[in-house]
């Protein structure tokens, strides 16, 4: 399966982070609803609403005022140094096949270089399984936009349409699926009703994924 090409075109991996490949959905979800009760924003499900935003945008749209543009990320960071980082079922295993396989992989993640460092402190392998990281600083607009997508593609030297995106967020899976590419959506998170409109295929867990049947769907593009 080395340097898999369709029509000549190369075949590229991109995967977002939490929720994909860490088990760490559950925690941003208390995270989220302990800073919306200290900084209330009167949005009772905050914590799935943001799910694939960058920092950035999170603030400018539900914390502008002052003081919560200021304390909110001294509070978000402050409780994400204490997490601990795990990878969920599968997800070392899929990248270490990759990898093995010589595949090109670009990790797409909405969160900034200050959460990067803490997990390379948690789990150092995890960034040598990508040959580029795009964070959200890399980007101007957020998941559902597909620019996170179309630049990790690109990165790759790939055709989006011949990339692979795991994602397991809404704005995820809208995001790779108006960047073009094949969209695999992890249960999980959100349920596989909600995701699978956007989903070329539903899993539950990245143990169920099989290079070579990937492979042989997106060939039928």
């Amino acid at each position: 399966m080395d340097n898999i090409t369709i029509n000549e075109e190369r075949v590229g991996f991109l995967f977002d982070l939490d929720g994909v490949l860490i088990d760490s959905e559950r925690e941003y979800t208390r995270i989220w609803g302990e800073i919306n009760h200290a900084f209330p924003t009167g949005i009772s499900n905050l914590p799935i609403i943001i799910k694939g935003m960058t920092l950035v945008e999170i603030i400018d749209r539900y914390f502008s005022s002052p003081t919560y543009r200021v304390e909110v990320p001294k509070m978000l960071s402050a409780l994400e140094n204490k997490m601990k980082y795990e990878w969920t079922k599968g997800a070392k295993e899929l990248l270490s096949d990759i990898q093995e396989k010589d595949l090109p992989a670009v990790l797409v993640t909405s969160s900034n270089e200050e959460k990067m460092s803490h997990l390379r402190d948690e789990l150092p392998e995890a960034v040598t399984y990508f040959s580029e990281i795009v964070t959200g600083d890399r980007v101007s607009h957020s998941k559902p936009h597909p620019e996170g997508y179309l630049l990790g593609a690109s990165l790759m030297g790939c055709n989006p349409r011949r990339c692979v995106v795991f994602e397991d967020s809404l704005q995820g899976v809208k995001a790779g699926r108006a960047a073009g590419a094949f969209v695999i959506g992890v249960a999980g998170t959100l349920s596989e009703d909600t995701i699978a409109p956007y989903a070329d295929m539903i899993v539950h867990s990245l143990e169920e994924i099989s290079l070579k049947s990937v492979i042989t769907e997106l060939s039928k593009r």
